[in-house]
């Protein structure tokens, strides 16, 4: 269940949405198709999915000015420094209006992996059915061959959680 930011629920009118952060896993064989993503990051290099393929894949959707993208990011960081060379990490900065905000983001957390830049958030189309594409922060948990293997909408509650879900497609 998703409970959209309102005045109602004391968020204002951002205009986005934050999940309950509950993981959702998907089995091996209830896996879809890899999902194809490419776009620049936040330095102007090229970023594609399909070169990431051959171990896990952690995908988080963030904007530099929502509350629980920056509760979680430390948690991001954790396992992103736990899991090492076993994952990749790549971020999916969406909303900001400039680079230079979500640069500023990125600095100021000791954000250790790349983002793409996606201002109109049109690089989570290809997270359609997964995603909504108005929840923000979102995690995404691609396995080796680029596949949905779990997600989480909302911030995800501990670095445990995460670790957990990564721990099980590495498992694989």
């Amino acid at each position: 269940m998703l409970v959209g930011c309102s005045s109602l629920s004391g968020t204002g009118d951002k205009g986005y949405i934050s999940g309950e952060g509950v993981p959702v896993e998907v089995v091996a064989e209830d896996r879809g198709q890899p999902i194809e993503l490419t776009g620049e990051d936040l330095d102007g290099n090229d970023v594609d999915l399909a070169d990431l393929r051959g171990k896990p894949v952690v995908v988080n959707v963030w904007w530099s000015q929502c509350p629980p993208c920056r509760v979680e990011q430390p948690d991001l960081n954790e396992a992103a420094d736990e899991l090492g060379e076993q994952v990749t990490f790549l971020g999916i900065n969406i909303r900001d209006s400039s680079t230079d905000a979500a640069r500023s983001y990125v600095r100021g957390f000791d954000v250790p992996y790349p983002s793409v830049y996606s201002a109109d958030g049109a690089a989570l189309l290809p997270f359609a059915g997964t995603l909504n594409p108005r929840s923000i922060p979102s995690t995404v948990v691609l396995d080796a061959d680029g596949r949905i293997a779990a997600s989480v909408q909302g911030r995800v509650p501990t670095t445990q959680t995460l670790l957990s879900l990564v721990e099980k497609v590495l498992d694989e």
